[in-house]
């Protein structure tokens, strides 16, 4: 077995998205090349109502997937198709838009007002950028979880792990979504296949995902923007670790234990050509898209 390397590490970066939502982007909307097929990652938590109650109104999608997990509060959403919805606290919802869709996102905050969940975005194939678009809603108790013999907790969401397969289907990039709990002072090994690129995004409690017998420094990303080599090799809260390439991830847990999302998917290595929440390949393809949207045929 081989080691995934930490080839970086990030912090997620205040951002205002929507009709005026504050939450923190780990990475999108440039050269995501690294994370291929994935090309955004944001996390969306606030404990004060005014900071997210302005939602994500009506807006398009063409030739990308979303998903958003919901951990606390709930998210109405609803889309040109008809579609309704409500995701609460553990939920998962996976859109594909494919050929497009207009759709809106209303976060509400529990009873204490607290939000939080995240959102992730899956690139499309050429193959299927313009494949109609379809949901798939999962609630918290179809989300299978294994239990390892030190307390490990994995929530699968989608692929397999642990003889749990996730109940999210036929998503074009193949990806594995888990959300795994190591318990305080653990080291645990975690497979995931070498030919897919792969991230964790931590964000509760603490963890070093190197190899203990690593002495080197993580080159670490800092919110300017500049490099710089951590030392303590520590990762915490809203912590994203890009991985480098091999067959298992390692994910020493600190004295809080360490909570974390594992991403992985196999590498499209298409062209992306980007607007928003639209993703092509090709530039025609953007224009064609915008003068649906002004056309009124957005919607096929």
């Amino acid at each position: 077995m081989s080691i995934r390397p930490v080839k970086r590490v990030v912090a997620a970066t205040p951002h205002t998205e929507g009709a005026g939502v504050r939450l923190r982007r780990a990475f999108g909307f440039g050269n995501t090349t690294e994370f291929d097929p994935f090309l955004l990652f944001d996390d969306f938590r606030n404990d004060n109502p005014a900071d997210y109650r302005a939602g994500f109104p009506w807006h398009p999608h063409r030739g990308i997937e979303t998903i958003t997990y919901v951990l606390a509060g709930n998210v109405e959403h609803g889309d040109s198709l008809g579609n309704r919805g409500n995701l609460g606290a553990g939920d998962v919802q996976w859109m594909t838009a494919g050929s497009g869709i207009m759709h809106q996102e209303m976060p509400q905050g529990d009873a204490q007002g607290r939000m939080h969940g995240f959102q992730l975005w899956a690139n499309l194939p050429a193959s299927l950028k313009m494949t109609a678009p379809r949901y798939q809603d999962i609630t918290a108790a179809d989300i299978p979880e294994a239990v390892d013999d030190d307390g490990t907790r994995v929530r699968v969401i989608v692929g397999d792990f642990w003889g749990k397969q996730g109940p999210v289907e036929g998503v074009a990039a193949d990806p594995q979504y888990i959300d795994v709990s190591v318990p305080p002072g653990k080291r645990k090994r975690l497979q995931v296949d070498t030919t897919r690129h792969a991230f964790a995004y931590v964000f509760a409690g603490s963890g070093s995902f190197r190899d203990a017998s690593d002495p080197r420094g993580v080159l670490t990303e800092a919110t300017d923007g500049s490099d710089r080599v951590a030392r303590d090799h520590d990762t915490g809260n809203r912590s994203l670790v890009l991985f480098d390439t091999g067959d298992e991830v390692v994910v020493q847990a600190g004295d809080e234990g360490v909570r974390f999302l594992l991403v992985s998917g196999k590498p499209l290595e298409e062209p992306v050509a980007w607007y928003g929440p639209i993703v092509m390949n090709t530039q025609d393809e953007l224009r064609q898209a915008m003068s649906d949207l002004r056309a009124g045929t957005f919607i096929k």
